[in-house]
């Protein structure tokens, strides 16, 4: 019994070291155990129109108190895929404009 066991364990990891399981999660370079996951989008606006329904959908679970729905996960994905650096830039460009 205990040998098909162990037949049946190295099967299980010789498939799992054979096939490319475990792609999605990339280890990110810090000491704090996380990870990155890659989204695909076809521009900025669509990117935003993301942020906006996930901000709108937490705002939908904030006031309905009967699901179960984490909205503070849901913000912290908005919040993650907030362009940052482009806001900055784009503050730049209006203070150009505002010049012009």
């Amino acid at each position: 019994m205990e040998e098909e066991a162990n037949k049946v364990v190295t099967e299980f990891l010789e498939l799992v070291n054979k096939v490319n399981f475990f792609t999605r999660l990339k280890p990110e370079n810090t000491s704090n155990n996380s990870f990155n996951v890659t989204l695909k989008v076809s521009s900025y606006n669509e990117l935003q129109l993301m942020i906006s329904d996930l901000l709108k959908a937490s705002i939908m679970v904030l006031q309905d108190n009967s699901t179960d729905i984490n909205a503070m996960t849901l913000v912290e994905i908005a919040l993650q895929l907030l362009p940052q650096d482009e806001m900055g830039l784009l503050d730049d460009l209006h203070k150009i404009h505002l010049k012009a």
